[in-house]
């Protein structure tokens, strides 16, 4: 049942998608929708060989309001930078160790980190397990950027995905 459950998301999140597009909520739309979203679900099956699926979703609900709220504030930051000038700001790298593993993880945690104005994921050591990260204001704030990379958005998504 829960591998049926697993594999009927992605033809409903893309039946969805096609009836909102369509913006119709005919038989006829239902219809070739459905059997549009079970065929492209079933030909990229191939393509995702690791499958996850998230464990503690309540945990990924308040995951997303902190990654919303921490946009919109870079967002304020980031813009007061480029309004005052280059010399307002001093970007830096930082290496931040790594616990988790799990690839889906990983790959939500890079794109929280670029979705966040003023971060760049700039790149990963396998071996070592560190991120290297690219802060638009680093001035000594490391053991923030820290707590927040490892409390903030690590834990949460070890505890959904692993």
């Amino acid at each position: 049942m829960r591998q049926l459950r697993a594999w009927l998301a992605l033809p409903l999140f893309l039946l969805l998608i096609w009836l909102a597009l369509n913006n119709s909520l005919a038989l006829e739309q239902i219809i070739l929708g459905g059997i549009l979203s079970l065929l492209l679900a079933w030909l990229v099956m191939p393509l995702r060989p690791l499958r996850s699926w998230p464990k503690r979703p309540l945990i990924a609900i308040r995951l997303i309001i902190h990654v919303i709220t921490d946009v919109i504030h870079s967002s304020f930051v980031v813009a007061r930078f480029v309004c005052l000038g280059p010399s307002s700001h001093s970007p830096g790298f930082l290496h931040i160790p790594l616990v988790m593993t799990d690839p889906h993880a990983m790959a939500a945690l890079s794109c929280i980190i670029t979705y966040t104005p003023g971060t760049v994921w700039a790149g990963h050591c396998p071996e070592t397990n560190v991120l290297t990260l690219h802060i638009l204001d680093l001035k000594g704030e490391e053991e923030h950027w820290l707590n927040i990379v490892q409390n903030r958005y690590q834990k949460p998504l070890m505890e959904i995905f692993e």
